[in-house]
């Protein structure tokens, strides 16, 4: 219950700014990006939190409006949150520093058909030394590295990840590509835990 009262209680002071922004004549001229630090299970899979690497508490939620953003799109895209620091930037008008890693939206935005894998081939979550997770087109693998054990899940037949295929014989090789990619994430993200998975990993 308390959940969503904040909601509610957010929605209303969201409102507020939105009316005050209306009135003051800058609305056409302003961008509003909404977006959260996480999402939370509220029962789901058995937790109530957010430390976990299921879809319900790892993806937030991530709209954008303004002038030249095409309205009611929905982009199916995987972003990373922190894509927000180089699209703000790139907005503003300023040079995205060569340090920063992640990437502006605006070429999605700008062409919103284009294939997910442009964006990022794929995707890596952690969650301290407990939990990894890599999602690659439809597929999602999340390891215990403390366990050990894998979930595998195909996110587009089974978008509430009910049915673990990482014991199915029928994708052993689908694992062991999604293995190899955590692998791969592990080291290009300086993960901690690189290499020191590898060999349960059992990567040929």
């Amino acid at each position: 219950g308390e959940y969503y009262a904040q909601i509610s209680h957010f929605d209303e002071q969201l409102g507020r700014v939105l009316d005050a922004l209306e009135k003051s004549g800058r609305a056409k001229n302003t961008i509003i990006i909404f977006s959260a630090d996480h999402g939370l299970a509220v029962g789901h899979h058995g937790f109530m939190g957010k430390q976990n690497m299921y879809e319900h508490s790892m993806r937030v939620p991530f709209l954008i409006s303004g002038p030249g953003i095409p309205q009611g799109k929905v982009i199916d895209t995987p972003i990373y949150y922190q894509d927000l620091v180089p699209t703000t930037l790139e907005l503003a008008g300023a040079r995205v520093p060569d340090f920063i890693q992640f990437k502006s939206l605006l070429p999605l935005i700008k062409n919103p058909n284009a294939q997910p894998s442009s964006h990022y081939p794929a995707i890596y979550g952690t969650y301290l030394k407990l939990q990894r997770m890599v999602v690659k087109d439809q597929w999602k693998l999340i390891y215990y590295p403390k366990v050990p054990v894998y979930l595998l899940f195909d996110l587009k037949n089974d978008p509430h990840e009910l049915y673990n295929l990482a014991e199915d014989p029928n994708h052993k090789k689908r694992l062991e590509m999604m293995k190899a990619e955590l692998v791969t994430l592990e080291k290009s993200m300086n993960d901690p835990l690189a290499g020191k998975n590898k060999k349960e990993h059992k990567l040929k």
